[in-house]
């Protein structure tokens, strides 16, 4: 089997960050990402095909921030969460309450304290729907969310998922800089105000779905995935360029390979407002991945010039067991982490039913010190490092699609059934959500 050439990655990742540039689902952007991605696979002789599905764009024109501390107004940066509103450009101002998301949400009633203020939010996205419900009843002007995954100097971008915004609302919510809101506190600030030109509108992403056919219809599906879209202001080399120039490559080399089963390669969209591309694909395809799906294997951030390998996902330990051997021949080590993990493309599959496993590359404590930041761009990344990890994924997918027999039953671990329910019904809202 050919193997995956660095160059040819660096190729298309240049293409997507200084051609394209940021890709923000619905814009754009992306959906020239996901032409490009479309028009390569097609050289490489697979059938593909788009299938869109709605999604509300961040379209934000200006936005300002401004705090108030020692007597004075200072500005800071900012950028909008994806599906919650804009002020229309006026100026909202408020005074500033500094609170704990890991311990805030134990008090009773948060309305006393967050009602008509700017709500300095420690925590980089609410994981319970029922905590944000209270958060917006309580009736803020406004959230400003800090990262405290990643105490930098730069505002992240990130998103409401959107079931959460469908079924509560929405407050103007804006990312801001863990140093700066440490300078906040340290200097007593009081205040602050906001305006936002922009918002939420709504616009289409599309999955890019490439059929590598095998001789045998019967014998079921072996799936490859990654995602797109990036976040504002970031063109996304790692996140995820790395996994999209990635798929390109391994559509060239495993297209030549003999096939029983089939290969799907599919690029997802707007995964970065919480996987709604895949959820969208799972929910559309449910029944034939009840009945043909056997494995998906899913890139995510996974190029990082200095990390290790990490493998997130539920499956079979027997699945579990074949992957660090893959990458040993390929000079690589994977570190496997347990747990049900709802933030990336392949919990919606594991959802369905179908064992999925996510590759990310870390190289701090909490993933990526880049992450979501307009910094994420080609030097962050090693062609000779995404090239390994796909040979090893290759050589795996062209065995599985071979093999008269899997080497690993098809289901998720009778453990970790209660969590994913759970995720499923309250971060996407199940299979009912539209």
């Amino acid at each position: 089997m050919q193997k995956t050439q660095p160059a040819e990655i660096i190729r298309h990742l240049r293409h997507l960050t200084e051609t394209i540039g940021v890709r923000l689902a619905g814009s754009p952007g992306e959906a020239q990402a996901a032409d490009y991605v479309a028009a390569e696979f097609e050289r490489q002789g697979a059938k593909v095909h788009h299938e869109a599905f709605p999604v509300q764009r961040c379209d934000v024109r200006e936005q300002q921030l401004q705090v108030f501390h020692d007597g004075a107004w200072h500005d800071a940066g900012c950028s909008l969460f994806a599906n919650t509103p804009g002020t229309a450009g006026e100026w909202v101002e408020a005074p500033l309450e500094f609170f704990a998301g890991p311990t805030g949400y134990q008090q009773a009633d948060l309305a006393p304290l967050l009602r008509g203020r700017v709500v300095l939010h420690l925590g980089c996205h609410i994981e319970s729907r029922e905590n944000y419900r209270r958060l917006v009843a309580a009736a803020p002007a406004g959230v400003l969310m800090v990262d405290v995954r990643y105490p930098g100097a730069s505002p992240l971008a990130d998103a409401i998922f959107p079931v959460y915004a469908k079924a509560c609302g929405a407050v103007p919510t804006l990312n801001v800089a863990y140093l700066d809101a440490w300078r906040w506190r340290e200097r007593g600030a009081t205040r602050a105000r906001f305006r936002v030109v922009g918002g939420p509108r709504p616009a289409e992403s599309a999955n890019v779905i490439a059929d590598l056919p095998g001789r045998d219809p019967a014998a079921g599906i072996i799936f490859l995935g990654g995602h797109h879209d990036t976040q504002a202001d970031s063109v996304g080399a790692d996140d995820n360029g790395s996994a999209t120039a990635g798929l390109i490559e391994l559509a060239r080399v495993l297209a030549p390979v003999p096939r029983r089963r089939t290969i799907r390669l599919i690029s997802f969209g707007a995964e970065e407002q919480l996987s709604v591309g895949s959820s969208a694909y799972v929910r559309r395809h449910r029944a034939e991945l009840a009945r043909d799906g056997r494995c998906l294997f899913n890139f995510d951030s996974f190029g990082s010039l200095l990390g290790w390998n990490t493998l997130w996902g539920s499956g079979p330990v027997e699945l579990d067991a074949l992957m660090p051997e893959y990458f040993r021949r390929h000079g690589q080590q994977v570190r496997r982490e347990s747990g049900v993990l709802p933030y990336a493309d392949h919990f919606p599959f594991v959802a369905a039913g179908v064992p999925a496993l996510t590759l990310m590359r870390w190289n701090c404590a909490s993933g990526r010190f880049f992450h979501h930041r307009p910094d994420d761009d080609i030097s962050r990344v090693s062609g000779e490092v995404m090239a390994a990890s796909l040979n090893a994924v290759a050589e795996f997918a062209a065995d599985m699609a071979a093999a008269e027999r899997l080497p690993f039953p098809v289901g998720i671990p009778q453990h970790e059934q209660p969590a994913v329910t759970r995720c499923w019904e309250d971060l996407f809202g199940g299979w009912s959500f539209s």
